[in-house]
């Protein structure tokens, strides 16, 4: 079905690009019906997106409004919050999944913060949403897209922008990983615990991959997992069972695997080599005791 013609901010390469009539627009007071619901709030100021602040910064504009849309007020909270999504924004589900973060955490700086457009959401929800699922996340409640708008001014994608095309099945989102310390502790991060381990077995379950691991295992983070739950783990790799896992095809070397529970179960999130020889590797395992993780427990509910 066509997206009715509305008045849009479009994201180009390097930068948004207002039209002098949209902005005027602003500046006299149109807002959407999703700025009225929102509650009272500060009066807004526009300051300069922080370096430290991953997921935004260097994304096309230098300066944020706060309150953003999501009713952070202060950048403590932006940071803490935002800093769960930079795993995502790196697994490439949607070209424009960065955009649409950035438009509600770190809005462009005008008189008001301008929304992004339903079908926006509902694209990057669309084809991001079985990248989550196989961490073990919901798209959450507070990027419910009903609530954006349709038919007011709000932010898009530029037309000339297109989805990457699909080629050969991908890897399977938890063995897609990047071996730079920061990665790592990402994926640290969106995981409830984490254990060094060989893995035994890998059986087909469904649209799932079981896997079974070797009695011997050193902890390496417990988070909620009860040792009683830890000796008889198994987990799952979420809709694994046709694409591709290099790391599952080696089955004697040591790993770093990652997991969280879902519904009842215990997924795989990460799967990372132990690789003494690599200086990234290194340094994530060093760092994991200091690393400050954000929230993603108040985030994706």
């Amino acid at each position: 079905m066509d997206r009715p013609p509305v008045p849009t901010l479009h994201w180009r390469p390097a930068i948004l690009t207002l039209t002098l009539t949209l902005a005027l627009e602003l500046v006299h007071g149109s807002a959407s019906e999703y700025s009225r619901e929102r509650r009272y709030v500060p009066q807004p100021k526009c300051i300069e997106i922080p370096t430290d602040l991953r997921l935004c910064h260097g994304v096309g504009y230098e300066k944020m409004l706060l309150p953003n849309l999501l009713d952070h007020e202060t950048m403590a909270e932006v940071r803490q919050q935002a800093g769960s999504w930079v795993p995502l924004v790196h697994k490439n589900c949607h070209p424009s999944t960065q955009v649409f973060l950035c438009s509600l955490f770190a809005p462009v700086c005008l008189d008001r913060p301008i929304p992004p457009c339903r079908w926006l959401c509902e694209a990057v929800r669309d084809s991001c949403t079985p990248i989550m699922e196989a961490f073990g996340f919901p798209w959450p409640e507070m990027l419910t897209c009903d609530k954006f708008p349709e038919g007011d001014v709000c932010i898009a994608m530029n037309d000339t922008v297109t989805p990457q095309p699909s080629g050969p099945s991908p890897l399977c989102p938890p063995c897609d990983n990047d071996m730079k310390a920061e990665a790592i502790l990402e994926h640290m991060c969106a995981s409830e615990f984490a254990i060094k381990t060989k893995v035994k077995e890998v059986k087909r379950e469904n649209s799932d991959r079981k896997v079974i691991l070797q009695k011997r295992r050193k902890v390496m983070k417990l988070g909620n997992l009860k040792k009683k739950d830890l000796k008889k783990l198994v987990l799952y790799l979420k809709n694994g069972a046709d694409c591709p896992c290099p790391q599952l095809d080696h089955l004697a070397n040591i790993y770093l695997i990652m997991g969280r529970k879902a519904d009842q179960q215990y997924l795989l999130t990460s799967i990372h080599k132990w690789d003494k020889s690599s200086k990234e590797f290194k340094k994530a395992i060093k760092k994991l005791k200091s690393h400050k993780c954000p929230t993603y427990e108040t985030v994706f509910k």
